[in-house]
Order: C-alpha cells, then structure tokens, then sequence
C-alpha cells in the first residue's frame, strides 16, 4: 500500500513566502500554480492521485483545493519533482 502525500497550489507559489506556505525555493516555483498544472505533472510521473475540495489551513479564504498523491518516498522529493515538472512547463 502506498503512502498518501498532499499537495496544496500555495507549495509552488513563487509569490508566496514561506510562512504563507510555499514550500520550495523561489527560483522553483512557479505563479499562480493552480491543480490542473499539478495533475498533468503527476499523470506524467505516472503517480496516481486524487483532487480534494480540502484547503490549506492556513490559506482556508483561497478555496484552492488539494491533491492527494500516492507516493512512496518522501514528501519533501515529491515536492520538488513536482516543482520541477511545472518549471519545465513554463
């Protein structure tokens, strides 16, 4: 059984600080990233996930959503894969 990671927008926001919760380097991240961005750089990691209506408790005003992915490995490389993917779609 694989182990659930989730993913909010705001990770990826490069016009976010860290404490409004981005969570890569700016030079990573992207603006505006919103979920259809991260699902096409998951169903291109082939990593299987879902969408959620959940919000980022700190950013609970911005109705975002959330992305609940199947990930072995640790959150924080998922997190820069995924960062990675939506440079590379720049």
């Amino acid at each position: 059984m694989s182990a659930e990671r989730i993913l909010y927008p705001c990770y990826f926001d490069a016009t976010l600080e860290r404490r409004e919760g981005r969570r890569v380097p700016k030079n990573l991240g992207v603006k505006a990233p919103d979920l259809p961005a991260i699902e096409a750089v998951l169903r291109k990691m082939k990593v299987q996930y879902r969408v959620e209506e959940h919000h980022h408790p700190a950013r609970w005003s911005e109705r975002e959503g959330r992305i609940v992915a199947e990930w072995e490995g640790s959150k924080e490389d998922l997190i820069r894969r995924v960062a990675k993917g939506l440079g590379d779609r720049k």
